[in-house]
């Protein structure tokens, strides 16, 4: 059986990968942090989660030029800490994978709902799903391309949205009510801040996903620095332009609970029917195109790295005509989609079915961000030697950093996210049995010397 990935993408094409699978973050997702923080207490938790992602980028770069691997990582976890290692950062990164393409495709349905009132927003999220998985089964070479593309108009329609809301835009009405609901900073805002940490992750969650395509890039020791150095750049520019400009317009607590955020605040400049609005809401779909569809491509990876592994079921691994695992396309699709229906069916505590798709991605996020760390501390203990073409600046600081803030993120979200926290906690329970149930899958998995450092 075929398990091996072609090299195809050169620097842009990772560039638009990296900022493809994070966009739709700017276009919805993060405003729900206004909710439970305010204005002024988000931004302070945003610059936060900015400052983790700039030093965990620069740090995980390293790891990525030094083992250029499908799985990402669970490939670095693995090599450092065994087995077991692979398994926390596997499946927190899966788990993180698998439930951020739901909170993304139902956006896709009510941005789409903006312009077509009958259409059911759920219907068009499964569309989305169905269109996307199809797209990425028919070439890596053709789906980072289409990427590219839309991510750089999604990045030219952000940057729109800023030019036509900026002559309207008052901090005052960015400030009123700024702290957790009002125009006091104490404790209530202090929780706030700390409550609200998943929708500032959202911002810039999944950027590390350009990993899962370092076996399909040209030259991985040259083309990732530069792609994931001038990616976390470009988005937390982005980030902070947006969330300025959209809370400045008006009152921001009507777009505090909404997944489309963007179009409502411009509506209050421009109107019901201007043609600004309109090119927002159908321009705007890039950004959330982007991100599903780049997310499909990082889920699909990582099921195919685990089960190449032998820590997944064998055919998952296999390749279709087009060198694509097409399995693994599918088995997250099939998720995704029991997820979208699953909404109204639980209750989650009050939490909405796009907010607790977004808190359940992160907790994958942040477990997978902490086992990095780690591994790049003990690697640069235990392999010395290992060829390192880029090297995280100011270590052991910058990693440290990272790693530091990671931990008050996650304790934190258990806080705050118990709920959601124990659910997630209880797939890694699952994934733990079928670990402990499937050891001579592993022993019959192909060898692979980057996952050992043999």
């Amino acid at each position: 059986m075929n398990t091996q990935l072609k090299p195809s993408l050169g620097t842009l094409h990772l560039w638009g990968i990296a900022v493809g699978l994070v966009i739709s973050g700017e276009y919805f997702g993060w405003s729900y942090g206004w909710g439970v923080a305010g204005t002024l207490g988000f931004l302070v938790t945003s610059l936060m989660v900015a400052a983790m992602y700039t030093c965990f980028i620069f740090s995980f770069t390293e790891l990525t030029t030094a083992i250029p691997h499908a799985g990402g990582p669970f490939a670095y976890s693995r090599r450092a800490f065994g087995e077991k290692g692979g398994l926390i950062a596997g499946l927190a990164t899966l788990i993180e994978f698998v439930f951020a393409p739901p909170a993304i495709a139902l956006a896709i349905g009510a941005y789409l709902n903006v312009q077509f009132p009958a259409l059911d927003p759920k219907h068009a999220a499964v569309g989305a799903y169905i269109v996307f998985m199809g797209l990425n089964i028919l070439g890596v070479k053709l789906a980072a391309t289409f990427e590219l593309v839309v991510c750089v108009l999604a990045v030219a329609e952000l940057l729109v949205f800023m030019g036509v809301v900026a002559p309207a835009f008052s901090f005052s009405n960015f400030a009123l009510n700024g702290w957790a609901g009002s125009d006091t900073f104490g404790a209530p805002a202090i929780a706030g801040m700390f409550a609200a940490i998943p929708f500032a992750i959202w911002f810039f969650l999944a950027i590390e996903g350009a990993a899962m395509a370092a076996e399909e890039a040209k030259d991985p020791k040259r083309t990732i620095p530069k792609a994931y150095i001038s990616g976390i750049l470009t988005l937390v520019i982005l980030a902070m332009g947006v969330m300025f400009f959209a809370g400045g317009v008006g009152d921001w607590r009507t777009l505090s609970n909404i997944n489309d955020p963007l179009p409502q605040a411009m509506k209050t400049v421009v109107g019901d029917s201007s043609g600004w609005l309109h090119m927002l809401v159908w321009i705007g779909l890039f950004g959330l195109v982007a991100s599903f569809h780049g997310i499909i491509l990082g889920y699909s990876r990582q099921f195919f790295a685990l089960a190449r592994a032998g820590y997944l079921p064998s055919s998952l691994a296999k390749l279709s005509r087009f060198q694509t695992p097409h399995r693994a396309i599918i088995a997250g699709g099939v998720v995704g989609i029991a997820a979208i229906y699953s909404d109204g069916l639980i209750n989650l505590g009050g939490m909405t079915l796009t907010a607790a798709m977004i808190t359940m991605a992160v907790f994958g996020a942040i477990v997978m961000y902490i086992m990095s760390m780690l591994s790049l501390f003990k690697l640069r203990k235990t392999e010395p030697l290992l060829e390192r073409t880029f090297r995280a600046p100011g270590y052991p600081i910058v990693p440290g950093i990272a790693l530091v803030l990671a931990v008050v993120c996650l304790v934190a979200m258990a806080w705050f996210n118990a709920l959601i926290g124990l659910i997630f906690l209880g797939f890694m329970v699952v994934g733990f049995i079928y670990f402990q149930m499937t050891a001579q899958h592993r022993a019959d998995a192909p060898a692979d010397a980057m996952l050992t450092g043999l």
